[in-house]
């Protein structure tokens, strides 16, 4: 599996019980603390493994850093949070390679394993599947506004941890359902992951808009107008496949398209299973996982937002 169906990571089979999965992400900084970014760029980068149904075995930094005119003790707490989660993660840190740059960006090259059978793609989603989403929207906003210092204390918080989490658990968990898709929702915005499940697929996505998990104080700083350039982009690029969004408000359709750093996944499965999984995960420690669509009309490529259930 490669570039094809545009998956979180390719897949490379080397045995007839174990493929490999393969990812490589670096961001610039989201937050303004550099040991939370660390951790941050690390949990992103994992999510892809996970996403892709697979384990995490090691990693290998990816550091951009001006060494000439900034402090290396920042460095070193980048690269702190970034070991912490790849620790947590069960993997190890190989090696890594870094070079001189006006601009701090960090991240990591994964590698994970998966069984071939396992293997999870986001062109995988059958009609009548149910969508969960484990972690909740709002995390470009956040960003946006933590570097212009108009968020409270709590909120950022909320967000950093938000976005410092793990796959990990929700991956494990969602192993044992009969899982037809998954991706994770991140650069694209929840609107442009579901269009590529819809694209790779040739089925129409439907989304509950008011079902969506937000993060908190996330409409009060869209109505600020702090969204990232991203969102506006993601929103421009879905537009002419998106039906019915006349009946969303127009800010909470900005945050379904709002660019997300190491969100949740975004998983497909029976419906008959959904309720099942979505009990498992919140008593598994994944607390904001909710259902927010279903998969509808075989051959028709869109996305179709209601309101609710």
């Amino acid at each position: 599996m490669g570039r094809e169906t545009s998956d979180d990571a390719g897949v490379y089979r080397i045995s007839e019980d174990v493929a490999l999965v393969q990812t490589i992400d670096f961001i610039t900084p989201v937050v303004n603390d550099p040991y939370d970014f660390g951790r941050i760029a690390a949990a992103n980068a994992l999510s892809d493994v996970y996403a892709m149904g697979g384990r995490p075995v090691t990693a290998m930094n990816v550091v951009c850093f001006p060494v000439k005119t900034m402090d290396k003790a920042v460095l070193r707490e980048i690269l702190r949070g970034g070991l912490e989660k790849i620790h947590e993660a069960g993997a190890v840190l190989v090696g890594g390679h870094s070079i001189e740059d006006l601009e701090i960006k960090y991240g990591l090259s994964v590698t994970g394993v998966v069984k071939p059978d396992k293997v999870l793609t986001n062109a995988g989603v059958k009609p009548g599947d149910a969508l969960i989403l484990t972690k909740p929207l709002g995390t470009g906003v956040l960003a946006t506004a933590i570097k212009a210092g108009l968020i409270s204390g709590e909120a950022q918080k909320r967000a950093v941890e938000a976005m410092a989490t793990l796959n990990r658990k929700a991956a494990e968990i969602m192993s044992g359902y009969p899982v037809n898709g998954c991706t994770d929702v991140t650069g694209f915005g929840l609107l442009g992951h579901a269009l590529e499940m819809a694209t790779g697929s040739k089925l129409t996505v439907v989304i509950y808009a008011e079902n969506v998990p937000l993060l908190s104080e996330v409409i009060d700083l869209v109505q600020m107008g702090l969204l990232p350039a991203g969102s506006f982009s993601n929103r421009n690029f879905c537009a002419d496949l998106i039906a019915n969004k006349e009946i969303i408000d127009p800010m909470l359709l900005d945050i379904l398209a709002d660019a997300q750093t190491s969100g949740g996944l975004l998983i497909s499965l029976p419906e008959d299973k959904a309720w099942a999984l979505l009990e498992d995960l919140k008593a598994g420690g994944v607390p904001d996982a909710a259902i927010i669509g279903r998969v509808t009309n075989p051959g028709k490529v869109s996305i179709e937002l209601r309101l609710t259930r």
